[in-house]
């Protein structure tokens, strides 16, 4: 255990390093960014000793690992995001636990967080997940509305009971025009951001970059990074 603990420590603080590095190439100051260390597939122990080396914000993206583990670590002051493609039977699950929802990509979904989050007496952080490889119309490959379709999406949530409209998220896509491209695809997503701004000043939250390309995000203006693998390690196959 202490093993693990020294391991996980010495990953953060080389995550750390990079985002210090990348937010003074940027010009930027480090408490604009911040880290949510994504945690799937990794127990509760190892999120309880992240917690003790000082992380506050943690992902997961299947409900199934999230809701046990977010039970087992009720007890320490967190912010919990999801981040995966939420079907709406797992609504009412994740709106257990979670603080903020990543990835609100239709109305359907929004309809369901709100009732969930009204009858659990929560309010719900929602990140309008963009999906930067659909045509109108469409849903990205992994989740996400296209970009026409933002600003709807974001006046359903404003207009939501138990929701907060927080901001925008991404995936850098592997398809499409932005393919290979991450941080064309983040600069892409900042403009986005910056519109909606236009009507929902609050929605200042920018959800994008990941461990290969965090470097890439933070010079774009993300303002929250969602590092898995660097912290935690290569994950184990799910079988």
């Amino acid at each position: 255990m202490t093993d693990r603990r020294t391991q996980l420590a010495a990953n953060l603080a080389q995550v750390e390093e990079r985002i210090a590095s990348a937010c003074v190439s940027a010009g930027r100051k480090r408490e604009d960014v911040t880290l949510i260390v994504v945690t799937k597939t990794y127990p509760a122990s190892d999120v309880r000793m992240l917690h003790e080396l000082g992380v506050r914000h943690v992902a997961e993206n299947r409900d199934q690992d999230a809701a046990p583990k977010a039970t087992a670590c009720a007890d320490l002051s967190l912010t919990w995001h999801f981040v995966g493609q939420l079907q709406t039977n797992k609504v009412r699950s994740v709106a257990g636990y979670a603080d903020v929802v990543q990835s609100v990509d239709r109305v359907k979904l929004v309809t369901a967080l709100s009732a969930a989050a009204v009858r659990g007496e929560r309010e719900l952080g929602c990140l309008i997940q963009v999906a930067l490889d659909a045509e109108s119309g469409e849903r990205g490959d992994r989740g996400g509305v296209a970009p026409d379709a933002i600003e709807e999406l974001a006046a359903s949530v404003d207009a939501a009971q138990g929701l907060r409209l927080d901001g925008l998220m991404t995936v850098a896509p592997l398809a499409g025009p932005y393919a290979g491209r991450q941080r064309a695809a983040f600069d892409r997503l900042m403009e986005f951001s910056s519109r909606l701004r236009g009507n929902h000043p609050a929605a200042n939250m920018v959800s994008a970059g990941m461990s290969a390309d965090l470097e890439d995000a933070v010079a774009a203006g993300a303002t929250h990074v969602r590092v898995g693998t660097a912290v935690l390690g290569v994950r184990p196959r799910l079988g």
